[in-house]
């Protein structure tokens, strides 16, 4: 299984589980360095989502050769003991190490306030708050150099090119949930997406 393993055969799914997204990051050396850059920072509960993790899986379901550009690579931490004053140095360090890329950082644990939603408990379950299912996904190296994949939502909707949106964004969410499909114009670049539109 690998980037373009369906060109030709619509039929094909080279994406069963979890361990197929470990081994397609774990082959691309950009995605590698990103997840070493990530984990140098020692930060609590610490990923990249969204995607990072979202655009190789789509890119390889269409076939495409080269990876579709990011907006920007977005890190995810959960610290309740800190406000934000991690986050600026922990972007600047990572600008430093790979400054191709745009790097956004930020503490889940603030983020209830911004999306106005109750307190999360963890990284996880900031996630699942997101509001498109096949976004909620995220990677990291834990601290024996593992590859882990972080999927609340599961990735039936990932793997299977729908968008959809999440059980907390149809809790009063879809209006965010639709500007998003309208900022993102996802079909434009994977035009075999099935989107639903709440």
């Amino acid at each position: 299984m690998g980037p373009g393993g369906i060109a030709g055969d619509p039929a094909a799914i080279p994406f069963e589980s979890a361990e197929d997204v470990l081994l397609l990051a774990a082959g691309r050396p950009d995605m590698v360095a990103c997840l070493e850059a990530v984990a140098a920072l020692g930060l609590p509960d610490c990923w990249i989502g969204a995607g990072f993790v979202r655009a190789p899986v789509w890119d390889a379901l269409h076939g495409y050769r080269a990876p579709t550009p990011l907006d920007d690579v977005d890190v995810v931490f959960f610290d309740p003991d800190s406000r934000d004053e991690r986050e600026a140095p922990a972007e600047a360090a990572l600008t430093r190490a790979l400054p191709g890329h745009n790097w956004s950082v930020h503490n889940q644990a603030r983020m209830h306030l911004h999306n106005q939603d109750p307190p999360y408990r963890d990284t996880a379950e900031a996630l699942s708050c997101w509001l498109e299912t096949a976004t909620a996904v995220a990677l990291r190296l834990n601290a024996e150099g593992r590859l882990e994949l972080l999927a609340p939502h599961g990735l039936a909707d990932l793997f299977g090119l729908r968008v959809r949106p999440t059980p907390h964004a149809r809790t009063g969410k879809l209006e965010a949930y639709r500007a998003r499909l309208e900022r993102k114009r996802w079909q434009e670049k994977w035009p075999r997406l099935t989107v639903d539109r709440g």
